[in-house]
């Protein structure tokens, strides 16, 4: 395994030409930027792929340098707001531009080297009818570059939740967590290597594919994040190539590996658990720079080892199947999907991302025997039309039954027990909308109704796994009207406040008992770095 990994990063670098360039990712809650980048998509100032986060670091400062160019197309307060932004990334642009940069706690830049490390603390508190709740987190975050093409990074937090809210069956969008008691820790980050138009990294770290306002459907950031080879390619401006290889966690433990051991305290079973992988890769087409059309596909592997075929990017890895695997079950799980993003329309963006877990065209319309496993996404959102500093956003999401379930407990689509596609799983739908207001630099107002809905789990009740009914019966229902504002006081430093009425009815496995029934939660908090 260490050999074919090695030989995979030595190849790709030896045919990576020269040329400046220098990748480290910034985590996808960092709401502000991302959604200044799609304001600035959304009304023509840049051309911005959006359904393959996170951003780099240079990626973000050269759209940002960009917009800068293009100062007479904007309004008051996003001129105000790309000042603000730029503070924090002119690290990554030439120092003869002369902006004035950040408030960092520590940083160091030459000709070869630099360094950036700051401080991470928050805190969210929340109260309602069924009492309080809080979490806490704190840490630091560094990153550096290394010459011409070698950028590292590394996020370390500890965290601790009054009430546990993060656990892997409840339905919400808030990142997974592996609890020791009530409190967790997360290590991400990461080292890469880049050229003018390819990167090449090895980091743990979150990721979402597929567009998206409220949940991707593809990979969403939910699980607990796990390590990664990842490829990104942007040879010309009208291709994109991204793929992923993952070791996960399965979380199941292998019975023939276990062991039983005496030591000095006690005898002691160490468990050992089956490996498990993912592998994913993402085609995008731009025929106009302001259409992306993307095709892709995955595939979760276990019980084989580590298998060079895998680690071969442009693969239709279904396909792998035909040769590795002897029936039915000694194979893979594989998926298809496909990403639409359009900003033809000045103003406009309109959206829509298809995962295919299973289908078979000759039965898609048998109502008694279809194996349609599909989640679809559709929606838009409309930036400063009619009236300035003003977004509208609709979106509408469709998963049926089985969709990212499998038989085969090792390929399930999930990891640490989390479900890698959409927060709500299968058999469930949402609608979802927003008005955001943003009358300031760097603050916003929102205020979104969301009603989502799930219907019985298919896959634990057994049976036939053909011609199942979508939602003929509602277990989980969720409508809620949030009124949240968030400023961004400083870089990095927000201040939050929200108010969520909210009816939530179901299974205390889906949703914390804290939040069940009807309930006005009030929520404020503050938080330094990401």
């Amino acid at each position: 395994m260490k050999k074919y990994f090695l030989l995979l990063v030595a190849g790709m670098l030896f045919f990576m030409p020269f040329a400046h360039s220098q990748v480290v990712y910034h985590h996808v809650s960092n709401q502000g930027i991302y959604d200044f980048l799609d304001e600035m998509a959304n009304n023509h100032v840049i051309d911005l792929f959006t359904g393959i986060k996170p951003y780099s670091r240079k990626l973000i400062a050269n759209k940002l340098a960009e917009v800068n160019g293009k100062r007479d197309l904007l309004n008051t307060r996003q001129k105000k707001e790309l000042d603000f932004y730029l503070r924090d990334f002119c690290k990554e642009l030439p120092q003869s531009l002369n902006i004035k940069k950040r408030i960092d706690t520590f940083s160091y830049r030459d000709s070869l080297f630099t360094f950036t490390i700051n401080p991470i603390a928050g805190l969210n508190f929340y109260s309602n009818e069924s009492g309080t709740n809080y979490h806490r987190w704190w840490g630091a975050e560094a990153y550096g570059y290394v010459g011409s093409h070698w950028g590292v990074y590394a996020s370390l937090r500890d965290n601790y939740e009054k009430e546990r809210i993060s656990m892997p069956g409840m339905l919400n969008q808030r990142v997974g967590a592996a609890y020791k008691d009530h409190e967790y820790s997360e290590m991400r980050g990461g080292i890469t290597y880049s050229n003018k138009w390819l990167s090449v990294a090895m980091i743990k770290d979150h990721f979402e594919w597929g567009t998206n306002y409220n949940g991707a459907n593809i990979f969403s950031p939910k699980p607990p994040s796990f390590a990664t080879i990842s490829v990104q390619a942007r040879p010309v401006k009208w291709f994109e190539f991204n793929y992923i290889h993952g070791w996960m966690v399965s979380g199941l433990v292998d019975s023939l590996r276990t062991y039983t051991f005496n030591s000095a305290y006690a005898q002691t079973t160490r468990e050992v658990y089956h490996n498990k992988f993912m592998v994913a890769n993402m085609f995008t087409f731009k025929p106009w720079g302001k259409l992306n059309l993307s095709i892709g596909n995955s595939a979760m592997y276990s019980d084989v080892g580590f298998n060079p075929a895998y680690i071969i990017p442009v693969f239709f890895y279904k396909s792998l199947d035909h040769t590795y695997a002897e029936g039915n079950y000694g194979g893979q799980n594989a998926q298809m999907f496909f990403d639409m993003s359009c900003r033809l329309i000045k103003h406009l963006h309109i959206y829509s991302t298809i995962f295919v877990d299973e289908i078979a065209i000759s039965r898609m319309w048998n109502k008694e025997d279809h194996s349609n496993f599909v989640s679809i996404k559709a929606g838009g959102a409309l930036s400063d039309f009619p009236l300035k500093n003003v977004s509208l956003i609709a979106e509408y999401t469709r998963t049926n039954p089985l969709v990212y379930q499998h038989i085969i407990p090792t390929t399930n689509f999930n990891s640490n027990g989390f479900n890698l596609g959409h927060y709500l799983r299968d058999n469930s739908d949402e609608i979802y909308l927003s008005l955001v207001v943003k009358p300031w630099r760097t603050l916003r107002a929102q205020i979104s109704y969301t009603n989502a809905r799930k219907g019985k789990d298919y896959n634990s009740i057994g049976g036939t796994r053909l011609g199942l009914p979508f939602m003929d019966e509602v277990v989980w229902d969720s409508e809620s009207i949030l009124l949240k504002t968030q400023f961004q006081i400083i870089n990095d430093a927000w201040l939050n406040l929200a108010c969520e009425f909210s009816d939530i009815e179901g299974p205390s496995d889906y949703t914390p008992q804290f939040y069940l029934g009807k309930n006005t939660t009030f929520h404020v908090g503050f938080n330094y770095g990401f």
